[in-house]
């Protein structure tokens, strides 16, 4: 097996599993994992294992060298807290409308939920590429993996997953999996900062776990949700996660290796040196040795860490409010901005570049809470008195977290403000104004 030497038997895997068999894997993080015979039978498939190349915080490594941890490590702990959330709600008896087929497929879901994962992270879904959620439901029913996961849970079984993994199932237990307490989020905060050697990400997991609970709402349907007694501990994981956005996901240098790498992706696409559907199969290593091969001095500037410096920085509370969707979500619009500044500013075109990361659902939070005496009530946005006081500051934190920047290529001295008031005029009258030639920084028109 892919895994020898990192396991150690159970009952040894193999032709004539019985339900009994199981592995058990060595984790930094959680210890011992075991994998059911399920989670073996997809282990070895060439999806999951192409993970293990795939780095969990892409070019995180250039900032804090210990996060070269992958998404392999992620799903298998996304896997172990799967299973102990299942034990933690049978042990109570509230798995009785739970079927074990649905339960096999939520261990699973859980495992592959990464599988359609681009290389480095989400940077090329920002760079326009479509969600490695939709790519990960595509490769469930293709190929050894397909063919597997029919032989475990019969037809229909990779599509009940990938309704698991994209949140559009039926089942109870879909939040454990897709939602404002999945189990993704508690490995993946935990996992990161334990390997960035950040003290930030501190989530109180057994109480998270022991506290979860099936809750049948108004419209008779269950759904995961938690217990009074466990509120603190889910306000632990709403903040771990806005301070590790603050100080390692969004690190003013981690971003600028991000825009940097976007860019070089973009680059060789448009000029046909790399095909999109190359980049979706592709591993960490893979793509840069390609990019830097075609020539890209932007992927060879990140490979050597000559990244782009921050011309500019301001705290999202200094943006305008009326800030356009398309600084953050419409990459080729951005694009020919950065250009057009670049030109205005003395720089070439690439060596400019506007970051704006945007993460709404940050600490976003809908799920019912069960109160002591019974009463069921739902956490959202708005929180509930007494009992979730977060999203009452949430809009602040998130402010907080998020920095517009430019980053350059080598140093400018003109004047970027303006580029305030282009970012606040829609994405239609830009692109109107770089058809008509019209400068972007007023600022810069005037000194010239």
């Amino acid at each position: 097996m892919a895994l020898a030497g990192a396991l150690a038997p159970g009952r040894r895997a193999g032709r004539g599993l019985t339900t009994s068999d199981f592995e058990v894997v060595r984790d930094p993080l959680w210890d011992n994992i075991r994998l059911d015979q399920a989670a073996l039978a997809v282990l070895d498939t060439a999806p999951v294992q192409r993970l293990r190349y795939v780095r969990q915080l892409g070019h995180a490594f250039l900032v804090y060298p210990g996060a070269t941890h992958t998404r392999f490590e992620h799903a298998l702990g996304a896997y172990h807290l799967t299973r102990l959330a299942l034990a933690s709600l049978e042990e109570r008896g509230e798995l009785a409308e739970v079927s074990e087929r649905d339960r096999t497929a939520l261990r699973l879901a859980a495992l592959l939920h990464d599988i359609g994962h681009y290389p480095f992270s989400h940077t090329l879904e920002e760079a326009g590429f479509p969600s490695h959620e939709q790519l990960g439901v595509m490769r469930l029913v293709e190929g050894e993996l397909g063919e597997h996961l029919e032989r475990i849970g019969g037809p229909g079984f990779a599509r009940d997953i990938g309704a698991l993994i994209v949140g559009g199932s039926t089942s109870p237990v879909v939040g454990l999996i897709s939602g404002s307490l999945d189990l993704d989020k508690i490995d993946y905060l935990s996992r990161d900062a334990h390997m960035c050697g950040v003290p930030y990400g501190t989530v109180d997991v057994d109480r998270l776990l022991a506290s979860l609970t099936l809750v049948r709402t108004p419209a008779n349907r269950l759904e995961v949700g938690v217990l009074e007694k466990g509120v603190s501990a889910l306000e632990s994981l709403l903040f771990a996660k806005y301070q590790m956005y603050r100080n390692v996901y969004w690190h003013h240098a981690v971003r600028s290796a991000t825009c940097m790498f976007k860019r070089a992706v973009r680059q060789a696409v448009a000029a046909g040196t790399l095909r999109p559907e190359e980049v979706s199969d592709a591993t960490d290593e893979g793509v840069m040795e390609q990019l830097t091969r075609n020539g890209s001095e932007l992927a060879r500037a990140v490979r050597g860490r000559r990244l782009f410096k921050r011309a500019m920085e301001l705290p999202a509370s200094d943006v305008p409010a009326g800030a356009r969707e398309w600084v953050s979500d419409e990459p080729a619009v951005l694009e020919r901005v950065e250009d057009a500044v670049a030109r205005e500013v003395g720089l070439a075109p690439g060596e400019l570049l506007i970051d704006y990361p945007s993460r709404e659902t940050m600490l976003s939070v809908d799920l019912p809470l069960r109160m002591r005496d019974g009463r069921i009530e739902r956490l959202t946005d708005q929180g509930r008195a007494g009992q979730l006081g977060l999203p009452a500051i949430a809009g602040q934190l998130y402010r907080s977290a998020r920095r517009f920047r430019v980053f350059v290529a080598r140093p400018i001295t003109a004047d970027l403000r303006g580029l305030l008031d282009v970012i606040t005029r829609p994405a239609v009258d830009i692109k109107k104004a770089l058809a008509a030639g019209e400068r972007m920084l007023q600022a810069v028109a005037r000194m010239s």
